[in-house]
Parts: C-alpha cells; sequence; structure tokens
C-alpha cells in the first residue's frame, strides 16, 4: 500500500464547510505519484505511459478543510496491459471517501498499448491489496 498526506486547501472547501466533491479525483490522483514514477521514472510527458480508463469513487464520510488527509492506494489486480488500483481517503482515522480507478500501459508514439514489463509488475505486486 502507498500513504499520500494531503493538507486541504481553503480554495478545495465549499460553502458548507465539506471540501468539495470535485477535489476527491486529484486527491486520488495524487495518490497514484509512485504509480506513475514506476511506468515513467523522469515523469517525462513524452515518455508517459499511464492513460486512465475507468474511475469510480464513493462518497462515505464529509471530509472537512483544517484536517489533514491520508490517501491510501492498493493495486487490486493486474492484468497484461492494464492494471485496477482501489484507494481510500481516510481523515482522522475514518474511511471518508473509496474508489478504483484502471489503468492501461499505452506507447504513445505508437497510439497502442503494450504490455506491462516484468520489473514493473513486480513492483506493482508488492502493493497487492491483502
Amino acid at each position: 500500500m502507498l500513504e499520500t498526506v494531503i493538507v486541504p486547501r481553503v480554495s478545495e472547501t465549499d460553502g458548507a464547510g465539506h471540501i468539495n466533491n470535485t477535489t476527491i479525483p486529484v486527491w486520488f490522483e495524487a495518490g497514484r505519484n509512485k504509480i506513475f514514477e514506476m511506468f515513467t521514472p523522469d515523469f517525462s510527458f513524452e515518455n508517459w505511459r499511464c492513460i486512465i480508463l475507468h474511475t469510480t469513487v464513493d462518497f462515505v464520510s464529509q471530509l472537512f478543510y483544517g484536517q489533514d488527509v491520508v490517501v491510501k492506494t492498493w493495486v487490486e489486480k493486474i492484468g497484461t496491459t492494464s492494471f485496477v488500483l482501489y484507494e481510500e481517503i481516510h481523515q482522522n482515522g475514518t474511511l471518508c471517501v473509496k474508489g478504483n480507478a484502471v489503468y492501461v500501459n499505452f506507447n504513445l508514439q505508437t497510439q497502442s498499448k503494450e504490455s506491462i514489463p516484468d520489473h514493473i509488475r513486480k513492483q506493482l505486486e508488492e502493493h497487492l491489496l491483502p
């Protein structure tokens, strides 16, 4: 599992004092940085490999400004060319949001998906959901 701490910003808060629901996908993406680095170590967009195909977000509990959140990211499944992430956002020890993201290993130059290399597959396996 990967963990990323996020400090909520005022701009991410709505008029009711909650974290705005449009912020959550951005926070989930921040939790994927180590995954992105596995595929593109230099973070170069010319060599970018991770293309998102699908994402879901389930809101479980409210999130508030002024309290850090923890994004937890697991690898749920690894296919030949794609992988599925399971993600959670916690605040004060409470599960607040959960979701999934499906990514494909994509070659931008050839505009085609490619098999996930063995060395990356091994790195992904280190973060498999128990």
